[in-house]
């Protein structure tokens, strides 16, 4: 299984943020199916089972995708010199 990228789970997290807002603001089916909607690509994209679970995961993969990234650039760094 592929790594997601930093800004696909970002732009997820803030889908999912955005409409557990919504829901809870305003309750209706649309806002229901998009949160589950959202929570389900959530725990697809994370390995989980449930939201909690899938918002953790999220939080660890994208510390490891900003260290891979600045690993990455340390050794373009280091390269370059």
């Amino acid at each position: 299984m592929s790594l997601p990228t930093e800004k696909e789970v970002r732009a997820l997290l803030a889908r999912f943020a955005e409409a557990r807002f919504r829901h809870d603001l305003q309750p209706t089916g649309r806002s229901r199916r998009e949160l589950e909607d959202t929570s389900s690509a959530l725990c697809v994209m994370t390995g989980t089972r449930t939201v909690d679970e899938a918002l953790a995961a999220a939080d660890v993969l994208l510390d490891r995708l900003r260290a891979n990234r600045r690993a990455t650039a340390e050794r373009s760094r280091v390269l370059a010199a």
